[in-house]
């Protein structure tokens, strides 16, 4: 298995092929008229079908918003990416604001959009709450010299180097520290292998049936998943203020020296993003996982969450980072504009607080 960098090198492995659809058997009819007149009830459902649906998609990105209508969608008909995959979902609007999604359901490599799931298994297994730091964890050697690997997205650290738990998780998640990720892991359960274990327990617990990962960092290109299933993630670890605030830092001090080191996010420049997280290689193209407060027209807050992936696979990682974000800010700006016309009457409160743990 050859490893795939978050940024740098390049690889041009396939994505995983797509399950195989098994297509329906239609039952013969043995009398002509009994086929006759079924060929036409079929062709009359089928055009009714393609009218509705074509209604639907060929709808420009702002349709079916009309200042808070009941039984509009706020997810649907967005501004889907051209290519790849992607889903989004409010909350506080009950069915309204559940998940909409575009594109093939099929799992792809997700590069260090893994990193959101072993930041989720470490905030699980080790809880901090408020301003906690948490343990010390001491950097081993392995960490230490991949800080200098050319070929990934590392951040430097220094053997016998002392760091918080909050100090690493900031390191893995806002500048994408690959090495920091492992190390994570070998904290938590002795070896990467043990920890890519619980993650794939965690993915089970949460209903990501589409998702399998093989590594803590994401640059495996063989650890895969879908937008439907990285969202119901999104969804959970959100409600963990730990995570929040470290996702949405825009930088963070390094271990080494005294200077600071930029998020790989660069939709945090949007206004109410908060977060999530990035992720590229050449296999994975680009990929993003994000947050938007946005509010309504009452002025009422919510959480809108976006996973979208795949988008210029098998070019540079550069060039699919370009891509997810500008696929991200045009699906970010649909849903401000479409939460800010619905009216606070039709919110719902049967969506979990985006807050609580």
């Amino acid at each position: 298995m050859r490893p795939v960098p978050e940024r740098g090198e390049q690889d041009g492995s396939p994505a995983p092929p797509s399950a195989s659809r098994l297509p329906h058997r239609l039952r013969r009819r043995p009398a002509l008229l009994a086929a006759g007149a079924t060929a036409l009830v079929t062709l009359v459902t089928l055009g009714s079908v393609l009218s509705v649906r074509g209604s639907a998609d060929d709808a420009p990105s702002g349709a079916g918003v009309d200042g808070g209508r009941p039984g509009t969608s706020l997810t649907g008909s967005l501004p889907w990416p051209d290519e790849g995959q992607a889903a989004v979902l409010v909350e506080g609007f009950g069915p309204r604001g559940a998940p909409g999604g575009h594109g093939p359901g099929r799992p792809v490599p997700i590069a260090s959009v893994t990193k959101v799931m072993t930041a989720y298994v470490i905030l699980r297994d080790h809880p901090l709450r408020g301003d906690a730091s948490g343990p010390l964890i001491t950097v081993d050697d392995e960490a230490a010299n991949e800080s200098f690997s050319g070929a990934e997205s590392t951040v430097e650290v220094r053997p016998g180097q002392r760091l918080s738990q909050r100090r690493l998780l900031e390191l893995m998640l806002v500048p994408s520290g690959n090495n920091i990720a492992r190390l994570l892991a070998r904290w938590d359960a002795g070896s990467q292998e043990s920890f890519v274990a619980r993650m794939n327990r965690a993915a089970d617990d949460l209903g990501m049936d589409d998702t399998t990962y093989t590594g803590a960092s994401g640059i495996e290109s063989t650890t895969t998943s879908t937008a439907a299933d990285q969202l119901k993630l999104a969804r959970q670890v959100m409600r963990d203020d730990v995570f929040r605030s470290v996702a949405a830092l825009p930088r963070t001090a390094a271990a080494v020296g005294s200077g600071t080191i930029p998020n790989s996010n660069e939709l945090l420049n949007t206004p109410g993003v908060i977060g999530i997280k990035t992720g590229s290689s050449t296999p994975a193209g680009g990929a993003l996982m994000w947050a938007v407060d946005v509010a309504d027209r009452s002025g009422r807050r919510h959480l809108a969450l976006g996973v979208v992936l795949h988008q210029r696979a098998g070019t540079s990682p550069q060039e699919g980072l370009r891509a997810v974000f500008d696929a991200s800010r045009a699906l970010v700006e649909a849903v401000r504009h479409r939460v800010a016309a619905t009216g606070p009457a039709t919110a719902s409160t049967t969506d979990a607080p985006s807050g609580t743990r």
